[in-house]
């Protein structure tokens, strides 16, 4: 297939991922068989992958300022305990299958949506960047930034679920958060990708150009239609990547 091709391919998907990652996750499930698809291995198409998935987050942390929404503060020491297991994955991701992890997001996403769809009666929303980093909230960072280093797909749904009902934000504030986290805990991650040899910059840089596209758009949506909207489309995009995990389809 000749190249530019693969670039325009890449900056369709990147669009369409870039949305899905802002509202809920999942568009790394696209990227990635797509880049494999093209002829990258999987090594190489993980890699390749967090070239887009930084622009992509820098380019909603942008939005989210511009609209006013930003906790800088709690996100940075919310990100910084990410460090450790997003390193400690990403050196993971350059030697071992992911196939077996696939298998468990399944039906640990399945198991989101039915925490979703159970009414909470004493779940009371506070927004206050004033809170507390509990050692529960310290330990599910740790092993965001791991998963997140390691496999990245499905990441944004467990970060959503951790922000939503740890700290008790609503669905537009985790969604701030969320893209802040994974921006600063995917440049150590990179950069091991980058150091193996693992990043195909070319393709890279043409799914980065969809991935911001995509993700300053669903921004600027989450601020504007709020917390319903956010919650219709990550139970949907949730339930097609679980039964795609469990090979249902």
């Amino acid at each position: 297939m000749p190249e530019i091709y693969s670039i325009l391919i890449l900056f369709a998907v990147g669009t369409l991922s870039g949305f899905l990652n802002i509202f809920a996750g999942g568009g790394s499930s696209l990227t990635l068989p797509t880049l494999i698809f093209l002829g990258l291995d999987a090594a190489l198409a993980n890699g390749t992958n967090r070239v887009a998935i930084f622009i992509q987050n820098v380019s909603a942390v942008y939005s989210f300022k511009r609209e006013n929404y930003q906790q800088f503060n709690l996100s940075m020491k919310l990100s910084l305990l990410t460090l450790p297991g997003a390193i400690a994955g990403a050196l993971l991701a350059v030697k071992i299958s992911d196939a077996s992890f696939q298998k468990i997001l399944g039906i640990v996403m399945i198991g989101i949506i039915i925490s979703m769809i159970i009414p909470r009666s004493k779940f009371t929303i506070d927004n206050n960047e004033k809170k507390k980093i509990t050692w529960v909230v310290a330990l599910s960072m740790l092993f965001i930034g791991f998963y997140g280093g390691f496999i990245q797909v499905g990441v944004g749904f467990i970060v959503m679920a951790a922000l939503n009902y740890l700290l008790r934000f609503d669905l537009v504030h985790v969604s701030m958060h969320k893209v802040f986290i994974i921006m600063v805990y995917t440049v150590p991650a990179l950069f091991i990708f980058i150091f193996t040899g693992n990043v195909n910059w070319t393709l890279g840089l043409s799914l980065a150009a969809g991935n911001a596209l995509g993700g300053w758009w669903a921004a600027k949506a989450a601020v504007k239609k709020g917390d319903k909207l956010i919650k219709v489309i990550l139970i949907a995009v949730i339930l097609f990547m679980s039964l795609k995990l469990l090979n249902v389809f």
